[in-house]
């Protein structure tokens, strides 16, 4: 049997932790009902991510894991009515954070947080119509019973100048959430073995 392929308990965990990292989606997707949140959302799911994920490392450390991962979620996020643009991103952060974690050899706790700080960068993609779609954007959000004070206020958060900024906090969010998950799983990732 090949330890480093992807087995069957392997897809339990995978399917699990990404439910799991789907709720922390979903609690930070919520609070985007508060304009302000609407644009900190890479933060917030960023911090509360951290700790599922960085468990899901210590139990899946193969190759590919992650790269599943960032399909599942960014796939719920597109059948809950988000952008397929996020889809994009899940495949291609997923992977891109699946190669940092395997330079690492899944051991590092480094990588795991660096890993985990590209990894959040997926949710750009649920965001990014509000920058490069915008009109169609707030005129669905409108029709789907959205009010003109809410828009608005996000219209005024969201000007071009902002979305380098959304794409910082995701990095901020994912490296505050890595460090959390590495300080409170500390047990685990002595048991797992990385360091």
């Amino acid at each position: 049997m090949n330890k480093k392929k992807l087995n069957a308990k392997d897809f339990i965990n995978i399917g699990v932790f990404s439910v799991l990292y789907f709720i922390m989606f979903f609690i930070a997707g919520m609070m985007g009902y508060i304009p302000i949140f609407s644009i900190l959302i890479p933060l917030v799911l960023g911090i509360l991510g951290g700790i599922p994920f960085v468990l899901f490392l210590t139990k899946t450390q193969k190759f590919g894991a992650v790269t599943i991962m960032g399909i599942l979620v960014s796939v719920l996020c597109f059948l809950m009515g988000q952008s397929w643009i996020s889809v994009i991103f899940g495949i291609v952060f997923g992977l891109l954070a699946d190669l940092i974690l395997k330079a690492g050899e899944y051991k590092s706790a480094k990588h795991t947080v660096l890993g985990y700080c590209v990894f959040t960068e997926w949710v750009i993609g649920s965001m990014l119509p509000m920058w490069i779609m915008r009109d169609v954007f707030f005129e669905s959000y409108l029709n789907n019973g959205g009010t003109e004070e809410y828009i608005n206020a996000v219209m005024n958060l969201t000007a071009d100048w902002m979305l380098p900024v959304v794409v910082l906090l995701g990095i901020v969010g994912g490296f505050v959430g890595g460090l959390l998950g590495k300080a409170v799983l500390k047990k685990h990732f002595v048991k797992a073995g990385i360091v």
